[in-house]
């Protein structure tokens, strides 16, 4: 089911036996079999409201990604336009309302030249997938890449699981003032310096993930850190996110961020539209211009905020987990499954309205979005967002 190997709770640390060494690039093969148990999934084309497409497109290109060339990278994307494009369902809007999963950044699916060097494939460059919506962990600039939670280690079968372990990330206590999991890039000097301040902080715990340490790929580990920990930091790695912002919520720990993209201008479906209400920013640059201490930033934030912080944390866990797809489908909560296809049955909605009413959204649709991941302002709190309407299938 691409949950992976099961963890077991022999400790009594964990609630429940919905805990899985989950690989954070496993998403495509989770989101198709909870897509299973989808409670409005038909096989009739002409009464569904969106189309998906099951094409593991993540694992696909991850078997390429080194030591191939172009043409053997894109030889399954090829293939499946083709076919998807001879459907009788495709014509009916061109692809706009076909969706699948992209199950690692969206960057690894938007190669621009025909260069053995260059990096990914061109699955979302191509002519049909332009008219396609593609949701990955991280999104791209463009505006049918949509970002939704990596998947964590935790997969609950039962309402009960979630509210229960709520409740133990309510009451844990919190030793660590702040910690960061993670190792250094060569080109990333933001990580350097984070790490350096954790080291000279007796308020922070450092997990190092350098090479040959165990320690970040045992998820037990990983999350009994962020237990202990009121704040986590999460600089960009690879790219701007990192899988470690959902373990951290998980954990009841409130996230730091560095850069805009590394959640602000991502999950917008899944996190709250204010991010002072669940997060800290602290710019890389001020980081790197010494201008910003983390321990004396976090220190002087008020513990009433810290505490309104961490219980929107809390709040957000069952947005960011995917239930266990071998059952029934949680009752009471919305999980990042569901949440992920009300978002696209929104923008599908809209879409086919405005080609109704003879608006078609030509390269609106798929073009780049220059300012996406600009820092957006601040919402006041209590600002509705009138762009978050539930869609009915």
């Amino acid at each position: 089911m691409g949950l992976g190997p099961k963890i077991h709770n022999s400790t009594g640390k964990l609630v429940g036996n919905g805990w899985f060494a989950t690989n954070q690039f496993s998403l495509g093969v989770i989101f198709h079999n909870r897509m299973k148990q989808y409670q409005c999934l038909t096989n009739d084309s002409s009464m569904a409201s969106a189309v998906f497409v099951p094409f593991y497109a993540g694992l696909d290109v991850g078997r390429y990604l080194w030591d191939y060339n172009t043409s053997v990278r894109d030889a399954s994307p090829l293939e499946l336009v083709k076919w998807l494009s001879r459907r009788p369902e495709w014509k009916t809007m061109w692809g706009r309302d076909h969706f699948l999963v992209g199950g690692r950044i969206g960057w690894d699916f938007r190669r621009k030249t025909d260069d053995d060097s260059d990096w990914g494939s061109k699955l979302m460059l191509l002519p049909e997938t332009k008219n396609m919506t593609m949701l990955s962990i991280e999104a791209s600039c463009w505006n049918n890449d949509h970002a939704i939670p990596y998947p964590t280690y935790f997969h609950p079968s039962k309402d009960s699981e979630v509210f229960e372990w709520q409740r133990r990330m309510r009451k844990r206590k919190r030793r660590h003032l702040f910690s960061f999991a993670g190792a250094p890039r060569p080109d990333l000097k933001i990580r350097d310096l984070i790490i350096d301040q954790c080291k000279s902080s007796s308020k922070c715990k450092l997990v190092g993930c350098y090479k040959g340490a165990i320690r970040c790929d045992d998820p037990l580990n990983v999350m009994e850190v962020f237990q202990e920990s009121v704040f986590c930091l999460q600089p960009p790695g690879d790219s701007y996110t990192r899988r470690s912002t959902f373990d951290s919520i998980l954990a009841g720990c409130i996230p730091v961020f560095f850069h805009p993209g590394s959640a602000y201008a991502q999950y917008l479906w899944h996190f709250p539209n204010t991010p002072s209400k669940y997060s800290v920013f602290i710019s890389e640059n001020d980081i790197k211009d010494q201008k910003a201490m983390i321990n004396e930033t976090l220190l002087r934030i008020p513990k009433h905020q810290v505490a309104a912080m961490r219980e929107e944390v809390i709040r957000l866990i069952p947005k960011v987990i995917y239930a266990d797809p071998r059952a029934p489908r949680l009752k009471t909560v919305e999980d990042a499954f569901d949440i992920a296809v009300k978002g696209v049955l929104e923008k599908v909605d809209k879409t086919r309205k405005d080609m109704k009413e003879g608006q078609d959204p030509g390269n609106a649709f798929w073009e780049i979005n220059p300012t996406k991941f600009n820092m957006p302002k601040l919402a006041k709190e209590g600002e509705k967002n009138t762009n978050r309407r539930v869609t009915s299938v």
